[in-house]
């Protein structure tokens, strides 16, 4: 009888079809809950890059309107525009103009230790 007794005890431990069968379909329904968390992560993530990305080029931006904004108050200034008009070669009423060439040529000669001089 201990055999038979042994033999009960194991069938009696072991669980139920039905008890197996919601393990399994338990299992199942976290695999896919799981899986059903995989795209909205990838978007969550994908979209912290992007807003990553997009503070840069807003910081970008901003420094770049800063330095619009200092070249537009300098550019109203009397300074800046009698600079910009001696680059286009214009002079005010009573001064001359000197153009100068071959400089490039002069320092080349200068550095090459000719000694020529300009008198």
């Amino acid at each position: 009888m201990p055999m038979a007794a042994r033999g009960r005890r194991r069938a009696s431990n072991r669980p139920s079809k039905s008890a197996l069968a919601l393990r399994w379909i338990g299992i199942v329904v976290l695999l896919v809950v799981a899986v059903g968390y995989v795209q909205p992560l990838r978007a969550y993530r994908q979209a912290e890059d992007d807003v990553a990305v997009r503070r840069a080029q807003v910081e970008r931006l901003e420094q770049r309107n800063v330095r619009l904004e200092q070249q537009l108050e300098e550019a109203g200034t009397n300074e800046f525009i009698e600079r910009s008009a001696r680059r286009l070669g214009l002079v005010k009423p009573g001064e001359r103009l000197f153009v100068v060439t071959d400089v490039d040529q002069w320092r080349r000669d200068r550095q090459g230790g000719t000694g020529t001089r300009i008198p």
